[in-house]
C-alpha cells in the first residue's frame, strides 16, 4: 500500500500509523493507536521489573582473634541471607603483625565454609587482597517444591477390592486376665 493511502486510512479510522520495522523491504507499518501502544509497552515492563530477581552481595567481616560467639552470630546471619538468596561475602581484616598468622584467618574461613556447606556454594575461593583474606558464597540451587513426584495414589475400586480382601482379625491377649486398655503394641 502506497504511504499516502496508509495516511489516508489511518486518519479515517482515527488511529496512527506506526512504522514498526524500518529495514524491511517494503517497511512495515501498522495502524494503531500509538497512546495506548506506548502505555500497553510501560505496563508489560513495570511487570517485568517487578517479577524481576534482585541478588545484593551482603558482607560479614572477622578479625583473626574473633571469638566463637562472634563467630557462631556472624555465621547465622550469613545463613540467613543465603536463605534469602543473597549473596554473602565473608572477610577477616588483618592489621600490623597479625599479617604473619594468615593461618588462623583461613581456619576461620574454612569453618564458615564447612557450617554453611548446605546453604550456599563457595564461589570465590578464600584468597587476600591487601589487607583482607574474603571469600564470597552463593546460594544454593533449590528445586521447586510443587515438581516434586508422589507415587501414584490408588484408585477408589482398587482400594475397596484391597480391604474385603483382608479382614480384620482382632490383636491376641498377652494374658488372659489383661484388659484390652492395658495391651501394649
Amino acid at each position: 500500500m502506497d504511504t499516502r493511502d496508509a495516511i489516508q486510512k489511518a486518519r479515517e479510522m482515527g488511529v496512527d500509523l506506526v512504522e514498526i520495522a524500518s529495514n524491511a523491504q517494503p517497511p512495515v507499518c501498522k495502524l494503531i493507536d500509538y497512546g495506548k501502544f506506548l502505555y500497553e509497552q510501560k505496563k508489560k515492563a513495570h511487570e517485568a521489573k517487578k517479577h524481576q530477581v534482585t541478588v545484593s552481595v551482603k558482607e560479614i567481616k572477622f578479625r583473626p582473634g574473633t571469638d566463637e560467639h562472634d563467630y557462631s552470630y556472624r555465621m547465622e546471619r550469613a545463613r540467613e541471607w543465603l536463605q534469602d538468596g543473597d549473596k554473602v561475602r565473608a572477610a577477616i581484616a588483618f592489621r600490623g603483625r597479625e599479617m604473619t598468622h594468615r593461618e588462623l584467618g583461613a581456619k576461620i574461613l574454612k569453618k564458615l565454609t564447612a557450617d554453611l556447606v548446605d546453604f550456599g556454594e563457595v564461589e570465590v575461593a578464600p584468597k587476600m587482597e591487601g589487607y583482607q583474606m574474603f571469600t564470597i558464597f552463593n546460594p544454593k540451587k533449590t528445586k521447586p517444591e510443587g515438581k516434586k513426584q508422589a507415587a501414584p495414589a490408588p484408585k477408589p475400586a482398587e482400594e475397596k477390592a484391597e480391604k474385603k480382601k483382608e479382614p480384620k482379625k482382632p490383636a491376641p491377649k498377652e494374658e488372659v486376665g489383661q484388659k484390652e486398655s492395658d495391651e501394649i503394641f
